[in-house]
């Protein structure tokens, strides 16, 4: 990579690390004290719920974030167009969720969900609102504002849920949250963020053509949310709300510090590397390097979470939520790979193939539904373990694109990732056998924490003392000096 394109990089990687991960240990902290407060089935009610929200905000998306990212001659026209058209959609799936609410309380057998669905839908509307000032700031590589946002909005609604759970007002605390925190993100979007200001003006042939490329990321995001989201609706409607509570807080523990990472590779990824899109030997340069660095935090973080997952939940939760630990050990280990997976679909991104994107979707979707079916007899373990299943198969799939876009095989992929996985597992091994030797769980975390920290540290630096260097030069340089 070019100097101009480093700087670029690891500027954006920066403030998107801050943003991220600050965000990610407050939103940790608020889950934490609400799980001690409130009952699992509060967080499995609101798991029902998610389902319905999340397919609406793909509808409201429709892949025209990706869309402006990856245009190279975008117009202050394509913007006016994406931000009326979210305004509209998300106004329309509002007013379908408020009058069907009643029928998915009669689908769960529970009355309350009724006004539940439709305060929470009201998230739609707000979140829709400051849509395309996001985007803006994506283009724009105005990651600082982004993190500044973020932190203050997880910190406003977090302490209104918390206090409105103290109160024992239940799931609603839960409610406020989301809407306090989507509202807090559109106000401070327009007070701190880009100053743009759309016009009275929306153009159908700009819309066909942003859809042209859009319409298969939304089918792809579409799949995807069925397949995340047939887990809780097949729990919730096979088991009580406390089962899917405990899943829901163990999915919610294990995706966490992934979904953290990812979403940075891509948000700092994708609109960098969309301006090397024609340069396939910068991009094999470039995402092999975004593989290496993800792997050497990604590996140990889900690893050491599994384990730790019975220390972790009965300390930070309390023992009520014992059932779950089983669900986060295996959960946790079926993310491993995950970061691997977005990146190679971030190459398809890249180059304007969402048709590939989309083909992929299909066929991985396919295979993951038909294993969640076969499992499902067996137990929500077995669901788990399935998700495990499936996690290896789709990183697989992902790299065959890949290989055929730029030249980056599966191989050549293994050798990027596969010593820090190595050093990982022999960091995981020690630290799951202190929870053998030490009987307290507070314990158990104060050693087995610093122990795995610095057992990984050491075998990286023994095996793989390079890349230790470079890695440490680069958050030295960049992070420390600046």
């Amino acid at each position: 990579m070019s100097q101009s394109l480093k700087d670029k990089t690891v500027k954006g990687l920066a403030w998107s690390s801050i943003e991220r991960f600050s965000t990610m240990f407050i939103q940790l902290a608020v889950n934490i004290v609400l799980a001690r407060i409130l009952m699992p089935d509060d967080f499995g009610m609101v798991a029902m719920l998610a389902v319905f929200i999340q397919f609406s905000q793909a509808f409201i998306d429709s892949g025209f974030s990706n869309a402006l990212i990856q245009r190279k001659n975008r117009t202050n026209v394509d913007y006016c167009t994406v931000f009326y058209f979210t305004i509209a959609i998300s106004t329309l799936l509002y007013i379908i969720l408020f009058f069907t609410a009643p029928l998915i309380s009669r689908f769960y057998n529970m009355p309350q969900l009724t006004e539940v669905a439709r305060a929470l839908g009201l998230g739609l509307i707000i979140g829709s609102l400051a849509a395309v000032h996001k985007t803006r700031l994506s283009i724009e590589l105005k990651f600082k504002v982004q993190a500044v946002i973020s932190l203050l909005s997880a910190i406003i609604s977090g302490a209104v849920s918390i206090t409105m759970a103290y109160n024992g007002y239940g799931v609603w605390a839960l409610v406020m949250q989301s809407l306090v925190s989507l509202g807090s993100q559109t106000v401070l979007v327009y007070i701190l963020g880009t100053r743009w200001f759309p016009g009275l003006i929306f153009s159908i042939r700009s819309f066909k053509e942003l859809f042209g490329y859009s319409s298969k990321l939304l089918l792809s995001s579409l799949l995807h949310l069925l397949y995340r989201n047939l887990y809780p609706i097949v729990i919730g409607k096979r088991y009580a709300a406390t089962e899917l509570g405990y899943y829901n807080r163990a999915d919610l523990l294990s995706t966490m510090s992934i979904t953290s990472i990812t979403l940075v590779l891509s948000k700092v990824a994708f609109p960098i590397f969309s301006s090397i899109q024609d340069d396939n030997a910068k991009l094999r340069i470039a995402y092999s390097k975004y593989i290496s660095y993800a792997s050497l935090v990604v590996f140990p973080a889900m690893l050491g979470i599994s384990a730790l997952a019975k220390p972790l939940v009965v300390v930070a939760m309390t023992d009520k939520w014992l059932a779950a630990v089983p669900m986060l050990q295996i959960l946790a280990a079926s993310c491993l790979f995950d970061h691997i997976t977005s990146i190679n679909l971030n190459v398809l991104y890249v180059k304007g193939r969402s048709d590939l994107a989309l083909k992929l979707e299909i066929i991985k979707k396919s295979i993951a539904i038909a294993i969640l079916f076969a499992m499902m007899p067996f137990g929500i373990i077995a669901i788990c373990w399935g998700q495990f299943i499936y996690n290896i198969i789709a990183t697989i799939l992902n790299t065959r694109y890949t290989n055929m876009l730029i030249g980056l095989p599966f191989r050549a992929q293994m050798r990027d990732f596969m010593p820090y996985l190595g050093c990982s597992i022999v960091m995981a091994g020690a630290v799951w056998g202190i929870t053998y030797v030490v009987e307290s769980y507070p314990l158990q975390l104060a050693i087995g924490i610093p122990l795995g920290v610095l057992l990984y540290i050491a075998t990286i630096y023994i095996f793989m003392r390079s890349s230790f260097i470079e890695f440490s030069d680069m958050i030295r340089r960049n992070f420390i000096h600046k």
